[in-house]
């Protein structure tokens, strides 16, 4: 006797080819029903005998496409329909809308195996198309304006598929099944080449893309999420004029290469590396450099950043061409955001690229690359954007609907709905116009795609932040302002799905304090509601203000003044000495003297940047945590070399005293120790100082739940020097591997306090 059950699944289940799946299966199974897209999900009537719906049942969540991610499946049974006349057969039906929108948007998927295989096959119709995709792969995040996602939502709207790519829209049987950007070299995108004045050079674009790129062109290549800068990794000559022309120095440049083995040829491997760079996602992976000769694509640091092909043209412009690496880095300015259009391409990036490759697909949100590293057990984010955007953040708990702003630096956004905390993608630093506008289209974006309004906001404490501003703007909202560290310990809670006390390690460069410094060497007892200060690093002047934070070497003058008064320049070795710009320093110590423009900061970061100007005489820095991570690039592997004493200070809230650092770290200096010596004797010291302190807040309170976060711990070094130690002395420690432990992962904290504290 035939049963008849309803099934609702939510989750990541439209544009991943989930619908055909399910018919394919019903059919296995002999059951008729149907299946359509709704604003949960998708919801799926099957009838047949009760072995088979089992069945059925059971193999549903098994077999599931891969790019889908079935978060709920709830299931009900219902009266059968009876007779042929009613029902013959499994069908699919048309899209459904609803007052309440609860589906999920999958991110931008790179190309899948099936179609870079038809890409590269002659006898195929899609033949070399740039613009190839199925359900498994291409756009998704990127083109869509709204849901349910279907084409007429997306920027694919304006092309008319022809028959033959509209039969394949149609079958279920076929792998581009309501792929909504399905298309072909008859009724798709185009590309097109064009120089500075818009002019279109002679011959196919991509054949000339790639001619102009060995012969050391710079070329703005428009992709998923926006343009590319490009130029051949193998060229020292190219890649210092994009340097020159973008005014970037010394950063590190992101490196596409061909496939692993290209990999293999600039950086060492793992098998976990590998699994990371050939990940649907295809994130940068940041990777320990095989040689020094290398160093012109990553002046400071052991890393390079690498990734693999994630678009069709990314593999074309690598199929049998002679290139093997090239540098693809966001098409910008320093901090502006990555340009999308092609006519906005042109207009600001005329002074930079020598040629543009656009396509005529538009691009309707910014969403720059995502970027790993692999660390002990765990892949760590420093940047989630393209790849992961918007896959959501699983609560411990429904939630309202809540907007988190983020903060100032590496800004993200994060909308809640239900159970889900959706993070938006990298927006960057919001320091100009261009940023604050793509922060604010951000906004609107994600609460479009996801049908919410939220009437709560929550914002860093930071009065002269942007994101602050735009919230304190808004009207008929409930405002709740967070500090920034206790964001940082409520995001690493969040993706644990931890909801009682815990003892938290916030370490960056700075945020807001409630006593109106800057703190960053934080150790909290923390919920979602509230926080303690139980530890901190000693406040420190820091003489310039802003400036310190570029020139590292007044923040190592300023420990050396706190050390040993006025005479710090007797203690310093006369090279050393010699160094310092000599009318700076005089007015460095005026400041220091009266506190003029000396803000007082507990800032891990700084704390770093003095050491590094001591050990590695990086005296000025072009990009943030730049002397970090020189300091972090030379450490000595060895961990048996001694680690430099601090001391610790207070009961109720205790203060780490670096002073005996900077006395031990001068001594070395005399005696002419190597700076990775130093470097090992500091992070180890480091580690050694903050477990001490969490293990005496540990015997106060009883906690043994740690939490790290903070963009501090995105040095390795430290970050599992400190976890080793703790697990040692008894702990359990949480880190982070959903969201960046810097600022990036800022606003989900923010929202998760914003929702306990309502």
């Amino acid at each position: 006797m035939n049963q008849r059950v309803k099934i609702e699944v939510r989750g990541i289940v439209q544009g991943v080819g989930f619908r055909p799946y399910i018919y394919r299966l019903a059919q296995r199974f002999h059951l008729t029903g149907n299946i359509l897209n709704s604003e949960s999900g998708v919801a799926i009537e099957i009838q047949g005998t009760a072995p088979d719906i089992d069945s059925f049942l059971r193999a549903l969540p098994l077999e599931a496409p891969p790019l889908a991610q079935l978060h709920e499946i709830s299931t009900a049974r219902i009266d059968p329909r009876i007779g042929p006349s009613e029902e013959s057969a499994f069908l699919i039906l048309p899209s459904t809308r609803s007052s309440s929108a609860n589906t999920l948007i999958s991110p931008d998927i790179a190309t899948c195996k099936d179609c870079a295989t038809e890409l590269l096959d002659p006898s195929d119709r899609r033949y070399l198309y740039p613009f190839i995709n199925c359900t498994n792969c291409g756009p998704r995040f990127t083109i869509v304006r709204s849901i349910p996602y279907d084409r007429a939502q997306t920027s694919m709207a304006s092309f008319r598929m022809c028959p033959a790519c509209q039969a394949e829209y149609d079958d279920p049987l076929n792998r581009r099944f309501h792929a909504q950007p399905n298309a072909c070299w008859d009724c798709g995108p185009q590309l097109e080449l064009v120089d500075r004045a818009g002019a279109p050079p002679p011959g196919d674009p991509l054949a000339e893309t790639i001619r102009l790129l060995k012969q050391g062109s710079i070329v703005a290549i428009k992709g998923l999420g926006g343009f590319h800068l490009a130029v051949d990794a193998h060229q020292p000559e190219a890649v210092q004029e994009l340097r020159r022309r973008k005014g970037r120095g010394e950063k590190p440049f992101a490196i596409m290469v061909r496939d692993p083995s290209a990999a293999s040829e600039l950086c060492l491997l793992t098998q976990r590396d590998t699994a990371s760079l050939e990940s649907v996602q295809r994130p940068i992976v940041l990777l320990s450099k095989r040689t020094a000769a290398f160093d012109f694509l990553a002046p400071d640091g052991n890393h390079l950043g690498l990734f693999l092909p994630y678009t069709p043209l990314h593999h074309l412009l690598f199929a049998n061409t002679g290139l093997t690496a090239l540098v693809m880095t966001s098409a910008n300015l320093s901090e502006e955001p990555i340009a999308i259009d092609n006519r906005e391409a042109l207009t600001r990036l005329s002074t930079i690229a020598d040629f543009f490759l656009f396509h005529n697909r538009d691009i309707l949100l910014r969403c720059d690359d995502s970027v790993v590293q692999n660390l002990p057990g765990r892949t760590q984010f420093v940047r989630r954007s393209r790849g992961f955007v918007p896959a959501p953040i699983q609560l411990h708990e429904s939630m309202p609907s809540i907007l988190a702003v983020g903060g100032e630096l590496k800004n993200t956004i994060c909308v809640s709905r239900g159970r889900y905390a959706f993070l938006g993608q990298h927006i960057g630093d919001l320091e100009n116009l261009s940023a604050y506008d793509f922060f604010q289209e951000s906004i609107h974006h994600l609460q479009q795609i996801l049908e919410v309004s939220p009437k709560i906001i929550a914002y860093d404490l930071h009065p002269g932040y942007l994101s602050t501003q735009w919230a304190h703007n808004q009207h008929d909202t409930h405002l709740v302002g967070v500090q920034h560290h206790h964001a940082h310990i409520a995001s690493c809670m969040a993706e644990n799905q931890l909801t009682g006390k815990v003892i938290g390690i916030a370490l960056d460069g700075t945020g807001y304090g409630t006593d109106g410094t800057a703190w960053g060497g934080e150790i909290l007892v923390a919920d979602l509601q509230n926080f303690e200060r139980a530890a901190h690093l000693a406040y420190t002047p820091m003489p310039g203000n802003a400036q310190a934070i570029h020139e590292p070497w007044r923040m190592a003058l300023s420990h050396l003044w706190q050390t040993f008064g006025d005479d710090w320049r007797d203690h310093l070795p006369p090279s050393l000495l010699a160094t310092l710009p000599r009318p700076a320093v005089k007015l460095v110590e005026q400041m220091l003297h009266t506190g003029t423009n000396s803000p007082l900061t507990s800032s891990c970061g700084r704390l770093f940047d003095a050491v590094a100007a001591l050990a590695c005489q990086r005296l000025t820095v072009s990009y943030e945590a730049q002397a970090a991570i020189a300091l972090e690039a030379c450490c000595d592997p060895r961990t048996n070399l001694g680690a430099y004493p601090f001391a610790i200070e207070g009961a109720a809230c205790l203060q780490i005293d670096a002073r005996p650092l900077f006395t031990a770290i001068v001594e070395d200096l005399h005696h002419d120790v190597a700076p990775g010596i130093i470097s090992r004797r500091f992070h180890d010291g480091l580690a050694d100082i903050l477990t001490e302190a969490t293990l005496r807040i540990v015997q106060r309170t009883g906690l043994d739940h740690v939490c790290l976060s903070g963009g501090v711990f995105l040095n390795a070094i430290l970050s599992n020097a400190l976890e080793t130690r703790l697990v040692r002395a008894g702990c359990t420690v949480f880190t982070h591997s959903q969201v960046p432990p810097g600022d990036g992962g800022l606003s989900l904290g923010q929202l998760l306090i914003a929702a306990h504290q309502r």
